[in-house]
């Protein structure tokens, strides 16, 4: 799987990164990637970023929700009503403020939708996961 030589070939250009060292890749940022193209639809599980501009913020929560993917998203803005927005738009399962989507405390539901996983991690939520509840009835004789 070349991800980021398919793109490069398609017109994406690499601002920093692409060093291979056999099976890891360096921290690289892409922009100009074609939409449909894996780098930018799939999930890399990489330090690969895709840089996409944007006119309004519906424009952008169109591009994210146009995947079939949603765990998490990070959004960058000082704007309270911008960030609303996002959290009440975008279809992922959850909204990081200002930091990037991989902020995870075992305390908070950690998961996402679409085909991103399913469930919710974190102690709460793998303990009831995990757990079969059963009831016992005892008639007083």
């Amino acid at each position: 799987m070349d991800w980021i030589g398919q793109a490069k070939r398609s017109g994406a250009r690499v601002h920093c990164g692409n060093e291979r060292d056999r099976n890891t890749v360096s921290p690289t940022v892409l922009s100009g990637v074609d939409p449909r193209q894996p780098i930018s639809c799939n999930e890399a599980f990489g330090p690969v970023l895709t840089v996409a501009s944007f006119s309004t913020w519906e424009e952008a929560t169109a591009m994210v929700n146009d995947s079939r993917y949603g765990l998490q998203a990070g959004v960058f803005t000082n704007d309270v009503r911008a960030l609303w927005h996002c959290f009440n738009e975008i279809e992922v399962g959850a909204i990081i403020h200002n930091d990037f989507p991989t902020f995870r405390v075992d305390m908070m539901p950690y998961g996402g939708v679409k085909d991103s996983g399913f469930g919710r991690e974190g102690l709460r939520w793998s303990t009831a996961e995990m757990t079969e509840e059963r009831l016992l009835v005892v008639w007083p004789r």
